[in-house]
């Protein structure tokens, strides 16, 4: 795999992959050959000296079968009460915060773009197997989609098959963007179980 981690890993998560992956009784060659992630890029994620996508660490986590909150340090204690999770940062200086404690199945996630001071570059764009509904919280986010360029604002959401090259930016000057995503790793979707309803004296028209 290539393109898809950037250097900084925070050291934490690096020997928390790393000790992982030794619970599992698993080789850097044996994990490699599962996921299709290389034996070097594996190795420099666990020193920290390489840092991984949010879909990497996925993908590692379901390996492992373990938590984002394990890889994080954020596991829940065991007696009962609140408890905060730490965001995970990431190369583009994303932060992430998992909302799902789970292994397998939909992860639900909020993310954080910092402000920019200037016009984006258009973003990087990765593909990978899954499939993705995003919601945008506050600000506005600028969605490459394959040969397409949407900016969308609060309230706006979008869902794709994460196969077709896609990536993310604040889309300018303005502030952070907030957005949250559901991520499918094996496909997975919402199944909306009911159709909108009408609003009382709304004379906007409805879906059939």
């Amino acid at each position: 795999m290539t393109g898809d981690e950037l250097d900084g890993t925070p050291a934490p998560m690096g020997p928390r992959l790393r000790a992982a992956r030794e619970r599992h009784g698993a080789t850097l060659a044996g994990i490699s050959r599962a996921t299709g992630i290389s034996p070097s890029t594996l190795s420099r994620i666990e020193t920290g000296r390489r840092k991984p996508t949010l879909e990497v660490v996925l993908q590692l986590a379901k390996e492992y079968g373990v938590s984002l909150d394990e890889l994080a340090g954020t596991a829940p204690a065991p007696v009962a009460g609140p408890r905060t999770s730490a965001s995970l940062s990431f190369g583009d200086d994303k932060a992430v915060l998992p909302l799902t404690r789970y292994v397998g199945g939909l992860h639900a996630h909020k993310h954080v773009l910092p402000a920019v001071e200037g016009p984006p570059a258009r973003p990087r764009q990765v593909s990978h197997e899954g499939y993705e509904w995003l919601c945008v919280l506050y600000g506005r986010l600028w969605l490459a989609l394959g040969s397409k360029d949407l900016v969308l604002a609060a309230g706006d959401v979008a869902e794709f098959d994460t196969r077709t090259p896609h990536g993310v930016a604040n889309a300018g000057p303005g502030g952070p963007v907030e957005y949250l995503i559901l991520f499918g790793p094996q496909g997975e979707r919402l199944r909306p179980r009911t159709k909108p309803t009408p609003v009382a004296g709304s004379d906007s028209p409805q879906p059939p």
